[in-house]
Order: structure tokens, then C-alpha cells, then sequence
């Protein structure tokens, strides 16, 4: 809990960009909503929309209704054909509202606050997709690059580990690794790009 408020205090303490910096202000938004959701989830976020897919939404829509909120005049995401959509679940996120970044270590290296890390789990029923929202400090020398997730159970909390630590430390088949064949790789936000 600890690192969260550092984090939370760290961001809040940098000194405002300039208006120019719509892209920051939006990334600083959307790590201070998701990390926010982790101290306490927002009465706000329906829980019938809490899985890791709506807290990706849930936050961003945040973001934007802060700084931009002329842009949530369109919705946000799209759906499978590609059409505006105020829902969209982790697999549609990904691909049509989402941009693959690659998988390698350098690719890690390279992320940015409200980039996604991508995994395909394969089930009796079917596979399942999950999503984790990346929140890096602006300053790294105070902080590790996090992510935060939303489980997907009902009632679950909303969690964050540091992302190095999921390389090294997580089960095989959540490690964000190249030889991790569930790890489908990093994700920026198509409008971002």
C-alpha cells in the first residue's frame, strides 16, 4: 500500500505539464484512476462491468472526461466491425482499439503509463483473454514500472504487482516472456500512437 500512495504522490507532485501535453496529462489520469481503483474501486465502475477489459475502460473513459471530454462525444472503443462502442470486452480491446507493440524484453523496456500487457488463456470452454494496464513513473529512479488488473471474479479487487516481478516470479503462463506462447505482448491505445 505503501508504494501506491509514493506512486500516487510522486505523480501528483510533478509539476503540470504545459496544455500542449494532452498525451501525459491523459497517461497521468489514467495511472492515478487505475491505482485509485486498487486502494478503493469507485461506486461509479458498475460492477457488472468489473473484470480486467472494464477497468481498462473505466479508466480511460476517466482520463478522458477529465481533459477531453469533448472526445467522449464518439465512444472510445470499437467493436468487431470496427464501429464506435461504449463496450468492448479484452479481445475486441485489443483488436480493434488497441495496437500491438511486440513481446521482447526491449519492447518491455519501452512502455508507457496506459499500455496494456496481453495474455490468451486456453480453457475447456473456451480461451480467455487478460488484460494489465501499465503504470510506469515518470521518474523511474523512485519507482518500478507497475501493473494494475482486475482479476475477473466477481467481487475480486483490483490488484497491481511490479512488472518485473511477473517476468520473474509469476506462474509460466502469466509471465509477459517470448516463450510464454499465453503471452500475446504489449498494447498501446490505437490514439496514442
Amino acid at each position: 500500500m505503501r508504494v501506491l500512495l509514493l506512486l500516487l504522490s510522486l505523480q501528483a507532485a510533478s509539476p503540470a505539464p504545459p496544455e500542449s501535453s494532452l498525451g501525459l496529462l491523459l497517461r497521468r489520469e489514467v495511472a492515478q484512476g487505475a491505482l485509485a481503483q486498487v486502494r478503493r474501486m469507485d461506486p461509479a465502475w458498475h460492477p457488472d462491468q468489473r473484470d480486467c477489459a472494464g477497468l481498462v475502460r473505466f479508466v480511460f473513459r476517466g482520463a478522458y472526461r477529465r481533459f477531453q471530454p469533448e472526445r467522449l462525444a464518439t465512444p472510445l472503443w470499437r467493436d468487431d466491425r470496427g464501429r464506435p462502442a461504449d463496450f468492448a470486452d479484452a479481445e475486441t480491446l485489443l483488436t480493434h482499439s488497441f495496437v500491438p507493440l511486440g513481446r521482447d524484453e526491449a519492447t518491455r523496456e519501452s512502455l508507457r503509463t496506459g499500455d496494456l500487457v496481453a495474455f490468451r488463456q486456453e480453457r475447456d470452454s473456451g480461451p480467455i483473454f487478460h488484460l494489465m494496464l501499465v503504470v510506469r513513473p515518470e521518474d523511474k529512479a523512485h519507482a518500478p514500472t507497475r501493473v494494475v488488473y482486475h482479476p475477473g471474479d466477481k467481487g475480486a479487487a483490483v490488484r497491481t504487482g511490479v512488472l518485473q516481478s511477473l517476468v520473474t516470479d509469476a506462474p509460466v503462463e502469466w509471465r509477459p516472456v517470448l516463450q510464454n506462447t499465453a503471452f500475446l505482448g504489449f498494447f498501446r491505445f490505437k490514439e496514442w500512437m
